[in-house]
């Protein structure tokens, strides 16, 4: 009871906080400008980036069942993909128990231990954060500069500026920050005996020794080269299918690559927001990413956020209820993925 009781208070928490975030969005908008907007919207253009979407996500089970083989199992290519669109579907009604829920869900199907699963998201989470990383770079040679002045002047600053209201210097800060994170990991070291007698600490110790041991797969990786194609071929696909939106509304279509590029990079920063599905920080900072860098309308702007993100967010609900049931049932006589990612009818 207590623990439905929490969950039910971060689920309102966060979606307060999405809800807030598309106040700030929508407010001050003409809604029969924006309404026209999606009306003449060429919506041809979102079954190209739904079509870039489904290979992104392909190429990501392949590249995950990789990190999986060297911990000694060799999933089906299909439940490692039922496994992730059903963690995306999670993450709808929570931030981040994702990437939880695809481990529990592939572990419970292919019998392999949660903790071990959770060490291979690990790796996957800080390889696409390098990924992103080199991103932000290129562009800051890409577009000249574009980037950093935007991130600096509408999402460091004002933190900054907070920050600094409430401690008197940042400084001030980040040392108390890392003092607090030290002396918590002293004592739980300290205490680590008495500490894994407790049901909750004995799981967090067990699941920090399954993401060691996730950590240590990539050295033993017998397909880098594979591994690092779909790397590259999944931000492509990520970066094709932020971009072909662009060419559904008039007043962005003349946005080229370098700009589906910043448009990556600021929707992906805002996909990593606290709330569900990026509920409400996608619209805001991506219309407010347009009005400021290129001229755009905030409704015109929104039109564009509201086309890519709404687009994906049907789309894997879709998949991901379909997915989720796939992996419940026993004996499918039809899955639409083989080992190999082609169609296969079983008998």
């Amino acid at each position: 009871m207590k623990k439905n009781i929490i969950k039910f208070l971060k689920f309102f928490a966060f979606l307060v906080l999405g809800l807030l975030l598309l106040w700030l969005a929508f407010r001050n908008i003409n809604f029969s400008k924006l309404a026209t907007g999606l009306k003449e919207a060429r919506y041809i253009w979102l079954i190209l980036s739904i079509l870039f979407a489904t290979f992104a996500y392909l190429s990501r089970a392949r590249r995950w069942k990789l990190l999986i083989q060297p911990l000694g199992y060799n999933p089906k290519l299909r439940n490692a993909f039922f496994a992730m669109m059903t963690g995306y579907l999670a993450n709808m009604a929570l931030p981040r128990i994702g990437e939880i829920s695809k481990c529990v869900a592939l572990g419970r199907k292919e019998n392999i231990p949660v903790d071990q699963l959770i060490g291979t998201v690990v790796v996957e989470r800080t390889i696409d954060f390098f990924s992103l990383a080199t991103i932000m770079v290129i562009m800051i040679f890409v577009e000249k500069g574009i980037l950093g002045p935007f991130l600096l002047d509408n999402i460091f600053t004002p933190i900054q500026h907070r920050v600094v209201a409430i401690f008197g210097s940042a400084i001030i800060f980040w040392i108390l920050i890392l003092f607090a994170v030290f002396l918590i990991l002293f004592i739980v070291y300290m205490l680590r005996k008495r500490l894994v007698k407790i049901r909750f600490f004995a799981k967090l110790f067990l699941a920090g020794r399954g993401i060691i041991h996730g950590l240590k797969t990539i050295a033993k990786l017998k397909r880098r080269w594979e591994f690092a194609f779909h790397t590259v071929f999944i931000w492509i696909n990520y970066f094709l299918m932020t971009w072909v939106v662009v060419f559904a509304v008039k007043a962005t279509s003349h946005l080229d690559v370098a700009d589906g590029l910043f448009l990556l990079v600021v929707g992906g920063l805002a996909m990593t927001a606290p709330v569900q599905s990026g509920l409400g920080a996608f619209h805001f900072i991506v219309s407010r990413a347009l009005l400021v860098i290129y001229g755009i309308s905030t409704e015109d702007g929104l039109v564009y956020a509201i086309l890519a993100h709404e687009s994906q967010l049907i789309f894997g609900a879709i998949v991901g209820i379909y997915s989720f049931y796939a992996l419940l049932k026993k004996d499918p006589g039809l899955t639409p993925l083989d080992d190999t990612g082609l169609i296969e009818k079983i008998p």
